[in-house]
């Protein structure tokens, strides 16, 4: 089972970078968000990168814009092109055709938010060499990266969801765009608009928080979403089904 899951997974990640065959394959999409958040933003930002996390977490979240159109492009696309028919007449598992298809969609995602906050580390240290934190806080950016990686699973879980009934590309992210708009951007929206008194009290509360605490409350409530999530998707990952779709 380990070796078909990483035989999809390789596919799916080679596929993933380039786009099935679009100019600007997946490692151009990958470069511009790195440059974004490993250059753009902390140079915007100063020594304030490490220590605001407001900053870091509503930053580190944009990798997942990636897995929306990763996932609906690697179900509802190969429907749409026809090619899911072939997967699902190899002799590979349904798990490992999901599993492996889900994983390369995170580690896609996580491998560019990690590569992109160590880079801003060093563009951090490189353009302020006089500033005296010279890296985040380890909890908070062991809690980001773990925190992406479980929200990752969840966007794929969603988006195998979403497009399993989708006839098309397009349908299958419009479905997981609304629920992403909803959960996402209205609080970042909502941030954008606050008065600069709220933010201050918001940033001064953040910082007050037990970091340990709160990262394993998020955690474990992803770690349930995730497992029920995933679980549904499996459920109705059925070659039988899909045929027949």
């Amino acid at each position: 089972m380990i070796t078909d899951i990483q035989t999809v997974l390789w596919k799916e990640f080679k596929e993933i970078m380039a786009i099935r065959g679009s100019r600007r394959g997946g490692l151009f999409t990958m470069g511009i968000l790195i440059a974004l958040i490993g250059i753009f933003m902390p140079l915007q930002s100063g020594p304030e990168w490490f220590t605001n996390p407001l900053l870091l977490i509503a930053w580190s979240w944009m990798p997942l814009f990636l897995v929306m159109g990763i996932i609906s492009d690697s179900i509802a696309g190969e429907r749409e092109r026809h090619t899911l028919e072939t997967l699902l007449a190899s002799r590979l598992p349904d798990a490992a055709i999901l599993f492996g298809k889900i994983l390369a969609a995170v580690f896609y995602a996580w491998i560019t938010l990690v590569i992109g906050l160590l880079l801003g580390a060093l563009v951090i240290n490189i353009a302020h060499p006089q500033s005296p934190t010279k890296f985040y806080d380890i909890q908070m950016f062991l809690g980001v990266v773990v925190m992406v990686f479980l929200g990752a699973l969840l966007m794929t879980a969603i988006g195998v969801l979403a497009s399993l009934r989708a006839e098309t590309v397009r349908q299958a992210y419009q479905r997981m765009s609304i629920g992403f708009l909803a959960i996402w951007f209205i609080p970042i929206i909502g941030m954008q608009i606050m008065p600069a008194e709220w933010k201050d009290v918001l940033n001064s509360t953040l910082m007050g928080l037990n970091w340990g605490s709160l990262v394993i409350g998020v955690m474990g409530g992803l770690i349930v979403l995730d497992i029920i999530l995933l679980m549904i998707a499996f459920n109705r990952f059925r070659r039988t089904r899909l045929i027949l779709d």
